[in-house]
């Protein structure tokens, strides 16, 4: 049996998914699909649409063969530390290659975008400085800084978002010296960021999400473009819990929590850095909603992005401490398998490279009580029905087996 890994946040799972997840098979001649999965919130700094064990069914349904957690510490991070922990359980769950999409389709200019760039490191750091001394935020700079170096090598264009993090996997397997082999597909019709849809089956997650919560919005809005398995999942998950997540549920908690800190207490939240606590703590006192709070605080210096993950780390009192210093994951959180999937692992049981974690009271991780209290946190949204039960997930829940 050989795996092929995808790394993924299914917000939510939809056609263009299921088409990766084929892809993904027929490209690496695997029989079986290793999904690392994105918890309760995700790499933009964003809570999930619905739980993780709601999206590690749809995944299953449409074609993955085992849901792992990527644990918070690596889930709600910028893009080379979000490869580094998905490929160190890749790398651990025995995949022969990971598979990602990308604006490019074309492999071989990742490879040479990562020899480029650790040839000319030195080059590239002070040129990304530079650009940073300009006012530019650091993914903005880091593109200026890659596009100026490599003007005339003709090699990847790190100014798109799948690209940057098909860059970073490849990346992540050269400096663990894994053994995993790098695969990538072109992505179908939908760009990252579209807002809206097209005429087409595929759409982004972006405009799904935008649809969906839409005033009037519904969730046959958006029938065309998921999977039935999908879909169903969907319409059980808003009738048992009332809502889908999204950042204005969680607002009152916020700025609570920001009212209750202090400058000092708030610095040593993570991604706090240059007396951004100061700002945050202004614009607490005059917001009304989590937007109007995000336009207060937004400067060119500090993407929406990197704002919102600061954001979701003070919910959740994740401090510098809790977060830094982590390179690989340390553990196999088990979210779901099928009968395939659920055959590879009895299979390698013995020869996993981190320990299979299916049950959290088994395990003392401190990186596992991370992600106990952000799914604890995300439970807490405002008006969901049987929150009492959707905290104790964690507990109560046993892996999905299909």
């Amino acid at each position: 049996m050989e795996a092929v890994g995808v790394v993924v946040e299914y917000n939510p799972f939809h056609n263009g998914h299921a088409f990766h997840l084929r892809a993904a098979k027929q490209t690496s001649g695997a029989n079986i699909v290793i999904a690392v999965m994105s918890g309760s919130f995700l790499q933009r700094g964003e809570p999930a649409f619905a739980s993780k064990w709601t999206r590690a069914e749809m995944a299953l349904r449409a074609g993955a063969d085992i849901v792992f957690e990527l644990p918070y510490q690596f889930a709600v991070q910028q893009a080379d530390t979000f490869a580094a922990g998905a490929v160190s359980i890749l790398e651990a769950a025995r995949c022969k290659s990971l598979c990602f999409g990308s604006e490019s389709g074309d492999i071989s200019q990742f490879h040479h975008a990562a020899m480029f760039f650790a040839r000319h490191e030195k080059e590239y750091q002070a040129s990304i400085r530079q650009f940073l001394v300009k006012g530019n935020s650091y993914p903005k700079a880091a593109s200026l800084a890659a596009q100026e170096l490599q003007k005339n090598a003709g090699t990847l264009d790190l100014s798109q978002p799948n690209n940057i993090l098909g860059y970073q996997y490849v990346n992540s397997i050269i400096k663990q010296n894994a053994s995993i082999k790098p695969l990538t597909i072109k992505r179908k019709n939908a760009d990252y960021h579209d807002q809206s849809f097209t005429s087409d089956d595929i759409a982004s997650a972006t405009s799904i999400r935008k649809a969906l919560f839409a005033d009037g919005g519904s969730i046959e809005d958006i029938a065309p473009f998921v999977p039935q398995s999908t879909f169903n999942l969907m319409l059980y998950y808003q009738k048992t819990y009332g809502t889908f997540h999204h950042w204005e549920l969680y607002w009152p908690l916020l700025q609570y929590r920001l009212l209750h800190l202090n400058a000092h207490e708030l610095s040593t939240i993570y991604e706090m850095e240059e007396g951004l606590e100061h700002r945050f703590l202004a614009a607490a006192l005059k917001a009304d909603s989590f937007h109007h709070f995000m336009t207060l605080i937004k400067t060119k210096r500090y993407t929406w992005t990197r704002l919102q993950r600061a954001c979701v780390h003070i919910l959740t009192n994740s401090s510098k401490e809790d977060m830094k210093g982590h390179e690989k994951a340390d553990y196999l959180r088990l979210l779901g398998m099928t009968a395939n999937g659920r055959s590879y692992l009895n299979k390698y049981k013995n020869d996993l490279g981190l320990p299979l974690v299916s049950r959290v009271s088994s395990n003392q991780s401190a990186g596992l009580a991370l992600d106990i209290k952000a799914s604890r946190v995300y439970g807490l949204a405002t008006g969901l029905i049987n929150k009492k039960a959707f905290i104790s997930q964690d507990f109560t829940q046993s892996p999905i087996i299909l």
